[in-house]
């Protein structure tokens, strides 16, 4: 059975972002909320999530955050605005859980 996993979009107040991966999306936002490293997420408050896609397995989520890294700002948030319009945080979606 394929390993799910998460491409991810997390935003600041000021809509600075951050695009990641993980197989637990849950837990990788906390971790990101709570500043376990001294990272690009810690120092520009990164922590809600805006965005997220799931996969069946980390080379296709892979291979997705690369394409994203690579796009311009401006495309990045149209993706964002596709799925969340208004920003929202999706932390609470119960379909995380």
């Amino acid at each position: 059975m394929p390993r799910r996993c998460f491409g991810y979009i997390l935003a600041s107040p000021s809509r600075t972002l951050y695009v990641g991966i993980t197989n637990d999306l849950t837990r990788r936002v906390q971790e990101h909320r709570e500043g376990r490293s001294l990272s690009f997420t810690t120092r520009y408050n990164i922590s809600r999530l805006v965005y997220f896609e799931e996969f069946d397995g980390p080379i296709a989520a892979i291979a997705r955050e690369k394409e994203v890294k690579r796009w311009r700002r401006e495309k990045k948030i149209a993706l964002v605005e596709s799925m969340n319009p208004e920003w929202n945080d999706l932390t609470d979606e119960a379909y995380l859980n």
